[in-house]
Parts: C-alpha cells; structure tokens; sequence
C-alpha cells in the first residue's frame, strides 16, 4: 500500500475534516442532554466520549460504513470505467457534506450529518448519471427510500419511547418521592451509564458519515480491498472526539437548554430512547439521523410536561435545516465533482 500516494492523503484528511464536523455537530447531540441536565460537564462528556464513541465506531461500525459506501450509488460499476471517477466523486461528497455542516455548527443548528453525506453521495451519482457514466436507474433508489423512511420513522420512534420512559419514570419515583430533588440527584449516575451508551451508539452508526466514502475512495485506489480496514473506523473515532472536544459545545446549548428544560430524569429518558433506537438500525445497516432521533426524544420528554414546556421556535428551525440539507449537500457534491473533474485533479 503506497501511503505516501496524494489522493490517498487528500481522501484521508478530508475523511478527518467530515468526522471532525460529526464531532462538533452531531456527537454534541447526541450529548448535549447530559450537558443541558447538568449530570456531566462539558469535559467530562469529553472522556466519556472519547472511550465509548472510538469503541462504537471501531467494532460495530462496519455494517453502516458499507450501506454508505456502496449502497447508494453503483461504485463498484464506476470504478471498472475508472477508478479515478470514484475517488473525485466520495472526495466531492465529503467535502459538500462536510462544508454544509461547518456552516449549520457555526450557526449553532443541529442538522444530520447521516443527510449531508446520503444527499452528497446521491449529488456524485446524480451528475454521474447525467454525463452517462452510469444510468440514473443504477442508482439504488429502494435502498435511498429505505434510509429516508427510517429518517422519518427514528424521531417519531424516539419521541415515543422518551414519552413512555419518562411517564414511567415519574410515576415510579418522583410522584411517590418526598423529595424528588433526591430522585433527580440518583439519576444523574443513571444518566452517566446513558451517556456511554449514546456515545457508543452514535459510533457505530454515524462514523460512517465520515468514513464510508472514505473507504469507498480507498478501495478504488486498491488500499481498501478487503473489507473496512480498522484503521479507517479509528480514523473516523479520532476525528469525532476531537470535533466534540474542540467545537462541539455551540450545538451542545442549542439541544441541552434550548428546546425544553431538561432534569437527570428527563435527560436519561431521552438518551437511553435514543441510544436504544439507534443501535437498532446500525445492527440493521441504515445509516439514521442521531440528531432527527436525539430531537425526536427531547421533544418527546418535553411534551410529558405539556407542550408549553417545549419551545416550538427553536424546533421549527431546526426541522428547516432538515429540510435544506439533502438537497444542498447533493447540488454542492455536484458542483464540486464538477470543478475537480474540469481542472484535472
């Protein structure tokens, strides 16, 4: 393997700069109830990370990698014409993805980092098609439609588990406590566990994001050819606790304090919901939201206490940056493709 070959750095680094933007954006999701609840610091939340996150990503993350590798949009066809094409084309996806959310972080916006990098590959596909490297009906349409329902069905999922969880768990213990700030205090190691469970969660499906058109690129170099190599998942790993550790704290306020007031309680709730429904689908192979399924919860326990209690204005900009992110990441993926293929890189 020729490491010093400089598609395989470019790939790499860009490879890091997507996982670092998972960092910043959707594992400050995925731990910004632990935050908002007050049950760890934003250090602490660091090192638990650091442990959990790398470990979801290096040993059950091959599954989602694959899906977002090779599932979406014919490579393996692409790579018999050239393999060239393939290395501009996941280069161009992860650098639009990763370009879309630096920007949503920097605004302090909660958006999938699972569309960006589905809607970037789909945008390389799609201009492929269009200079007929390959047919649009290559492109594998039922399996995009089996990730875009599991986006819709994961917050609804979420929301539910989180509501039933929560009227468990205040009928349980804080209705029949005398105290129920003793509860809270008892939760917070409740949540501490549904922290590292989140973490690893969220590792072994959203590393993908970062490495699966990483790898895809690899393999048409040759460096990849049998099967993920751990070194790639460690890649993803490193560069999401790095995002967590270095910028994550802006999207961290956006889902810890903004969308509803949140208690150990209600921050264990919402973390073991959406911990537990996405492991279901990383063992499934579908590469779903953290974030669609996070909100989902958050909005769910919020609505245990009234709807009053969850703030609709912060919602609504959030589902609008869900919105826009397919489709702006797929036009950037094409534009860049575009460029890269125009000036011979």
């Amino acid at each position: 393997m020729d490491y010093l070959n400089p598609y395989m750095i470019i790939l790499v680094l860009a490879g890091l700069y997507m996982a670092w933007n998972i960092g910043a954006n959707d594992l400050a999701n995925a731990m910004g109830t632990s935050v908002g609840s007050g049950a760890l610091t934003l250090k602490k939340v660091v090192i638990v990370a650091a442990f959990f996150e790398f470990t979801g990503a290096v040993f059950f993350g091959k599954r989602v990698t694959t899906t977002i590798a090779k599932g979406i949009v014919p490579l393996d066809a692409i790579k018999t014409i050239d393999p060239h094409l393939v290395v501009l084309g996941m280069l161009a996806a992860i650098l639009a993805a990763g370009f879309w959310i630096t920007l949503a972080t920097f605004y302090n916006l909660p958006v999938s980092t699972t569309h960006s990098i589905v809607g970037a590959v789909l945008g390389f596909g799609i201009i492929a098609a269009m200079m007929d490297i390959i047919a649009i009906n290559d492109i594998q349409w039922s399996i995009l439609a089996k990730i875009v329902a599991s986006w819709l069905i994961s917050p609804i999922l979420g929301a539910i588990i989180a509501y039933i969880i929560f009227l468990i768990v205040r009928f349980l213990f804080l209705q029949r406590a005398t105290e129920p700030h003793d509860v809270e205090r008892k939760f917070v190691y409740l949540q501490i566990m549904t922290a590292c469970y989140i973490a690893f969660a969220h590792g072994s499906n959203d590393v993908a994001n970062a490495v699966g058109p990483l790898y895809a690129g690899l393999n048409a170099l040759g460096a990849a050819d049998g099967g993920v190599p751990i070194w790639v998942l460690a890649v993803g790993g490193i560069g999401m606790v790095i995002g967590l550790a270095t910028w994550g704290y802006r999207v961290i306020e956006t889902i810890g304090t903004r969308i509803t007031e949140l208690t150990p309680t209600r921050g264990f709730s919402a973390e073991f919901a959406t911990a537990s429904v996405v492991i279901l689908h990383s063992y499934s192979s579908l590469p779903i939201s953290t974030t669609h399924t996070l909100v989902g919860s958050v909005i769910g326990v919020g609505l245990a206490g009234g709807l009053a209690a969850v703030d609709l204005s912060v919602i609504g900009k959030i589902v609008a940056s869900w919105i826009t992110t397919v489709p702006i990441a797929a036009l950037t993926s094409a534009v860049i493709f575009t460029i890269l293929l125009g000036i011979g890189i």
